[in-house]
Formats: C-alpha cells, sequence, structure tokens
C-alpha cells in the first residue's frame, strides 16, 4: 500500500525543513563556535535536507504545480521555524510575527484557490 502523493510530498516536505532549520538556525547558541566550523557542520546538516526535498518535489510536481511545491514549503518553513524560535533559541513570537505569517497563510489561500 503506498501513501498518497501529498502525505508523502509534505512528509518529506516537513522533515527537509527541520533539517534546514538547524543547518541555517542551529548554530546560533553556540557563539564561541568559530564560524568555520559552524559552516561545515550546516553544510552536512543540509545535505540531508537536499536528500528529502529533491524527492519531495520530484514526487509532488505533477500532483502540485511548482508555484504550489514552493508555497507549501514556505508555510512549512515558518511553521517549524516558529517552533523552533520558540522551543529550541527561546525567542517568543509577537503579534508582528503572527500576523505577518498570516499574510503568508493568506497568500497560500490565493495559490491554491481554484478560480472559476
Amino acid at each position: 500500500m503506498s501513501l498518497p502523493v501529498p502525505v508523502v510530498t509534505i512528509g518529506l516536505l516537513l522533515a527537509s525543513n527541520i533539517f534546514m532549520t538547524f543547518a541555517w538556525y542551529g548554530h546560533l547558541k553556540f557563539k564561541t563556535t568559530s564560524l568555520v566550523t559552524v559552516i561545515f557542520i550546516s553544510w552536512g546538516i543540509a545535505f540531508f535536507e537536499y536528500t528529502l526535498m529533491v524527492p519531495a518535489n520530484r514526487i509532488g510536481h505533477g500532483h502540485f504545480s511548482a508555484a504550489e511545491l514552493k508555497t507549501i514549503q514556505e508555510v512549512i518553513t515558518l511553521t517549524v521555524f516558529a517552533v523552533f524560535s520558540v522551543t529550541y533559541l527561546k525567542e517568543p513570537l509577537s503579534w508582528n510575527h503572527l500576523v505577518g505569517f498570516g499574510f503568508i497563510a493568506a497568500g497560500a489561500f490565493f495559490i491554491f484557490h481554484k478560480w472559476a
């Protein structure tokens, strides 16, 4: 039994974004580690992100348009980042962050709405 394309695509995009968020922002808790070191560690983490992102886009394209895939990825990225920011970095989200994220979600509505 195979999973539906949207489930596989979104699952892979979610996993890839978790890796990428750690690659891009995880080092912020380690300010004393050299920049060269965190760059190489981030590249190592990003490798796993690519091994998930590329198949997600390949599998999802056809069921989703490229614009829809990018929109899904951006919404997932913001969701993962919001959780990461609050739980890992211990940085609160304020009302303006939530409003901005809401506008991006509204943009996703316009991308996915089937206009007659």
